[in-house]
């Protein structure tokens, strides 16, 4: 009879205890963008100085498997338990303890940090609350691309990463719905960003613009970007082809640059003193295999030795001949 009779006052004094000790939540709900800092709170009575040897405070994330976040024992901090996914993110701001407040902070907030956590703080008594945690990523950034496909068909390209999945929506000048004609692909990183891509492919007209907007039904978010089809003479608009041919000369270039610099540059720094109108004759009199050979003898014909002045005259020697 007196196990019983003990018990019941054990429970009944334990939760008097709870009852005088309360943790709140001033916030139930935090919202932060992926990348970006948070600071969530609890706090808790004080009733005086803190003692901070009597102190523990335990945060901690509910998944499917409990994830301790952060663990103060007796004043004690204890990152033994700690998950890898905070390990290193992870820090309670002790100045605020004193004021019966419980400030965890959490930097460079990943995806996975979403979720439900509880706060639990021991201090004569013992009470929790638990807090949602919001992460999302919109689609700030969005890559465009317009380039002609030869006639008048165009490629339109749109490109964002963001999180939770976006819809792509494209429209005309007159606001038409072309998202049927589209093409939309989704790829996931290791960070859980959706990397959406889509393209629109089309006959249109220069002097045209279009829409593609990436919806974001989940947060209710949307972020639009504008594609202008200008005359390729304008130089904003390369074909396939062009850009193919451009990207070779420019990588031919400069290979072949700095391949005639070395040899200049092994030759003894030598100042080429060969003028403009000597290239062109020997150019236009010998054959292509003599070319090189007589064009080498003539500007290589100086050997003084002052500076650096042969350089851009090897540049010139090389873009002439290419």
């Amino acid at each position: 009879m007196e196990k019983p009779l003990l018990l019941y006052i054990f429970l009944l004094y334990w939760h008097f205890l709870n009852a005088l000790f309360t943790v709140e939540a001033p916030q139930s709900l935090y919202t932060v963008e992926h990348g970006n800092n948070v600071t969530m709170e609890c706090t808790f009575p004080v009733n005086g100085k803190l003692k901070f040897g009597d102190l523990s405070v335990s945060w901690e994330k509910k998944d499917k498997l409990r994830k301790q976040v952060y663990v103060l024992l007796k004043g004690e901090e204890d990152f033994k338990s700690q998950h890898s996914d905070f390990r290193g993110r992870i820090k309670l701001l002790k100045e605020n303890l004193n004021l019966g407040q419980s400030l965890l902070q959490i930097t460079d907030v990943k995806l996975r940090d979403a979720g439900v956590y509880r706060c639990l703080i021991g201090y004569g008594g013992a009470d929790y609350k638990t807090i949602n945690l919001r992460v999302k990523a919109p689609y700030r950034t969005i890559t465009q691309g317009v380039v002609s496909t030869g006639g008048d068909k165009w490629k339109l390209t749109c490109q964002s990463e963001g999180y939770p999945q976006a819809e792509v929506i494209w429209q005309n000048r007159e606001y038409e719905d072309l998202t049927d004609k589209a093409n939309t692909s989704y790829e996931t990183g290791s960070d859980q960003l959706y990397r959406v891509t889509s393209t629109l492919t089309i006959k249109s007209r220069t002097d045209e613009i279009f829409y593609c907007i990436f919806w974001n039904k989940e947060l209710q978010e949307n972020t639009s970007a504008v594609l202008h089809i200008a005359d390729s003479a304008d130089g904003v608009l390369w074909t396939d082809s062009r850009r193919f041919v451009g990207a070779i000369l420019i990588v031919t270039a400069f290979l072949g640059s700095v391949l005639l610099v070395m040899l200049c540059l092994r030759k003894g720094i030598q100042i080429i003193y060969c003028s403009v109108s000597d290239l062109f004759s020997i150019w236009s009199v010998n054959s292509s295999s003599q070319r090189w050979n007589e064009i080498i003898e003539v500007c290589l014909r100086s050997f003084i030795l002052k500076s650096l002045d042969f350089l851009p005259h090897c540049l010139f020697l090389f873009l002439y001949l290419t």
